[in-house]
C-alpha cells in the first residue's frame, strides 16, 4: 500500500509509551476513512468554529490546546469573542477543558496575562482552563487543536489542527488587509499585519486520536509547574491547578471519507522526569518528514514561519542532492516578528545558514518567496504546510527548525488521500505512487491565492484605496493556467515569473498596472560577520534550542 510508504508505520514513533499507537485493534499507526478539508485563513476556521460551538448542546465535550488564547479576540464580529463564547458554551451544559501555556513572563512580549485571563473567565462559566508549564526550560506548548464531541450526534464531530491560534493577528483572509484586533510585530508588517495561515478540520476517526492527545496530556499527574515562584503565585492567586476529571472517552466517529491520517507529534526529553506518554520525548514529526523527503522525486512544496537551522533542513538538502530533478519552493515571511537590535540577528541567522545549506544543494533548483497584498505590505506567513510530490501533505503547528522538531510541544497531521488524481501529470514522482487529490488539491489552492488565479470575484475585491491601479488582470485563460500548476516544472516556473514581474514592477517606480500575484522573491539580508557569532551564538540557545536525549544529539538523529 502507498500509505506504508510515505507514513511512519509502527514502531518508527519512537514513543512505545504513547496511547496513539495503540487504539487501533489491527495496530495502525494511522486512522483511515476520515475526511480532511484544510481552511486557509483564520477568517474561515473562526467563522466554521464558531458555528460549531453554538450549535453545541448540554452533555457535549469541548476541548482545547493553545500557545496564546486572547479571551476578546473576535471568531466572527461584535458578540463572536472566543471567550465568550466558550462561556456560553459552559453555562449550557457543554463540558469545556482548555490547557494553555503559561508562557514566560509578559516582559519578554509572551501571553502569560491574557492565557492567565483566559482561564478565569472561563471557570467563572463553569469550564475548566489550566496554565501549562509542563515544558522543557525555554520551551512552550505550541500544540493547536481543537475538539468538538456530540453526546447524541457523533456525525458532527470535528477536531482542528494546525498552525492558527485563538488570538489577535488570527482573523484574516485571502484579501490580507489583516485583523484588526491586532499585536505588534516588525514595523514593516504595519499596524494590522497581514497574515497567512492554514487550519486543518478533521472528521472521522482520526478526531478521537486527537481527543487521545488532549487527554494524555491532562491527565499528566505532574504539577503544571516546577518552579517555586510560579507555583507560589497559582497559591496566591488560587488558580485551578488540578484537572478535574473527564468522562470516559466515547467511541471514535465511523468513516467518513477516503484520507489516511497520521498524527505526528514533538515533545522534549524534559528534563529529571518525562512525561508518562512520552518519557524520553517523542519526534515523529521529524521522523515523518525525513520518511516522506527520501521519497521526493519531483517537488517540495513548503509554506513556513521559520525554515531555519541546518540541522533541520539536512533532510531536504539530502533530498536535492540525491535527486537532480527535484525542487523545492519554499513561502516564508519576509521579515521576522521581531526587529530589535538584539532579535532580529539572531533571528535572521538561522535562516541565512539554512537557505545557504539547501542553496548549495540544489542551486537553483531552490526557490524562496516572500509575500505581499496588493497594497505592497508584505504578508506574515505563519502557516505550517508541506506538499511533497503531490502524495504527502502535512498540516501542523510545527515549523521547520530545531525547536518545533525536538524542543517544544508540537501536533501535525499527515494525510494521505486513497483517492488518486486524475489530472496529468498522474504520478509526477515517478515511483508509482500516483498523485493524490488532497495534497495536490492543498498545493494548488495555496498557488492559486499567491498568483492571484483565485475567483475573479475575490481577486475583484482584493484592490483596495491604497493600491487604485490594482493588479493587471491575470491570464484570460485562467483554467488553462490553473490546470498547468499541476506539473511541477511549470509550477516551479510560474512561481519564478511571477516574482521577477513584480520585483520588476516595485524597480521601476511602480509604474504602470501592478502585475498579478502576490510574491517577491526572497533574499536573505546581509549580516555583518561581527554580528553572526554572538547571533549565532545565542540562536541556539534562545530562539532554536535543542530538545533531544544527548544520545540522539551526538548520533545526530531524530
Amino acid at each position: 500500500m502507498t500509505r506504508v510508504r510515505w507514513l511512519l508505520v509502527r514502531g518508527e514513533r519512537g514513543n512505545p509509551a504513547t496511547r496513539l499507537d495503540d487504539r487501533r485493534p489491527d495496530g495502525a499507526a494511522w486512522s483511515w476513512g476520515n475526511e480532511a478539508r484544510p481552511l486557509v485563513h483564520g477568517a474561515s476556521y473562526f467563522a466554521e468554529l464558531l458555528a460549531g460551538v453554538d450549535a453545541m448542546r448540554a452533555g457535549d465535550l469541548l476541548l482545547f490546546t493553545d500557545w496564546r488564547g486572547d479571551p476578546d479576540e473576535r471568531l466572527d464580529g461584535p458578540g463572536s469573542e472566543i471567550g465568550t463564547v466558550l462561556c456560553r458554551a459552559a453555562e449550557r451544559g457543554v463540558m469545556v477543558k482548555g490547557l494553555l501555556w503559561r508562557s514566560h513572563l509578559d516582559s519578554l512580549h509572551f501571553s502569560q496575562k491574557e492565557n492567565l485571563r483566559f482561564g478565569e473567565e472561563l471557570a467563572r462559566a463553569g469550564g475548566e482552563c489550566l496554565l501549562d508549564m509542563r515544558v522543557r526550560p525555554g520551551g512552550s506548548h505550541h500544540q493547536k487543536l481543537v475538539v468538538l464531541r456530540h453526546r447524541d450526534r457523533p456525525e458532527r464531530d470535528v477536531a482542528y489542527v494546525g498552525g492558527i491560534d485563538l488570538c489577535h493577528n488570527r482573523n484574516d483572509d485571502a484579501r490580507h488587509r489583516g485583523d484588526r484586533q491586532s499585536l505588534p510585530v516588525a514595523a514593516a508588517y504595519g499596524p494590522h499585519p497581514p497574515w497567512h495561515d492554514v487550519q486543518l478540520a478533521l472528521r472521522g476517526p482520526v478526531v478521537g486520536d486527537v481527543e487521545a492527545v488532549f487527554r494524555e496530556r491532562w491527565e499528566d499527574p505532574a504539577p503544571l509547574s516546577r518552579s517555586p515562584l510560579t507555583r507560589l503565585r497559582e497559591r496566591m492567586h488560587r488558580e485551578d491547578v488540578s484537572a478535574d476529571g473527564l468522562p470516559p472517552q466515547a467511541p471514535d466517529p465511523a468513516p467518513c471519507g477516503a484520507h489516511t491520517v497520521q498524527l505526528l507529534r514533538t515533545y522534549p526529553n524534559r528534563l529529571l522526569f518525562g512525561y508518562p506518554f512520552a518519557p524520553d520525548g517523542e519526534r515523529s514529526i521529524a521522523r515523518g518528514y525525513l520518511k516522506a523527503l527520501r521519497r521526493a522525486r519531483a517537488l517540495i512544496y513548503l509554506e513556513d514561519q521559520y525554515l531555519w537551522s541546518p540541522r533541520v533542513v539536512a533532510g531536504f538538502a539530502e533530498a536535492l542532492r540525491r535527486q537532480p530533478e527535484l525542487r523545492m519552493i519554499g513561502v516564508v515571511p519576509t521579515f521576522p516578528d521581531e526587529d530589535g537590535r538584539l532579535t532580529l540577528p539572531m533571528n535572521l541567522i538561522g535562516r541565512i545558514n539554512a537557505l545557504a545549506e539547501l542553496r548549495r544543494a540544489g542551486g537553483d533548483r531552490v526557490a524562496v518567496y516572500g509575500l505581499e497584498n496588493h497594497a505592497g505590505t508584505p504578508v506574515y506567513v505563519h502557516a505550517k504546510v508541506c506538499v511533497i510530490d503531490d502524495v504527502w501533505a502535512c498540516v501542523g503547528s510545527d515549523n521547520i527548525n530545531l525547536r518545533s522538531w525536538t524542543h517544544d510541544s508540537e501536533l501535525g497531521c499527515a494525510v494521505h488521500d486513497e483517492s488518486p488524481d486524475p489530472r496529468r501529470p498522474r504520478d509526477p514522482g515517478g515511483l508509482g505512487d500516483g498523485a493524490r487529490v488532497f495534497a495536490r488539491e492543498l498545493r494548488l489552492e495555496l498557488m492559486r491565492e499567491h498568483l492571484d488565479l483565485m475567483d475573479t470575484d475575490l481577486t475583484d475585491t482584493d484592490l483596495t484605496d491604497e493600491d487604485p491601479s490594482g493588479p493587471a488582470p491575470a491570464d484570460p485563460d485562467g483554467a488553462s493556467a490553473q490546470e498547468a500548476l499541476c506539473d511541477p516544472v511549470e509550477a516551479f516556473e510560474a512561481f519564478r515569473a511571477a516574482a521577477a514581474a513584480l520585483d520588476a514592477w516595485h524597480d521601476g517606480g511602480c509604474r504602470g498596472p501592478r502585475p498579478a500575484g502576490r510574491l517577491r522573491r526572497y533574499a536573505p539580508p546581509d549580516l555583518p560577520a561581527r554580528h553572526r557569532l554572538p547571533a549565532r551564538l545565542l540562536h541556539r540557545v534562545l530562539v532554536d534550542p535543542d530538545g533531544r536525549p544527548m544520545g540522539l544529539r551526538m548520533r545526530r538523529r531524530f
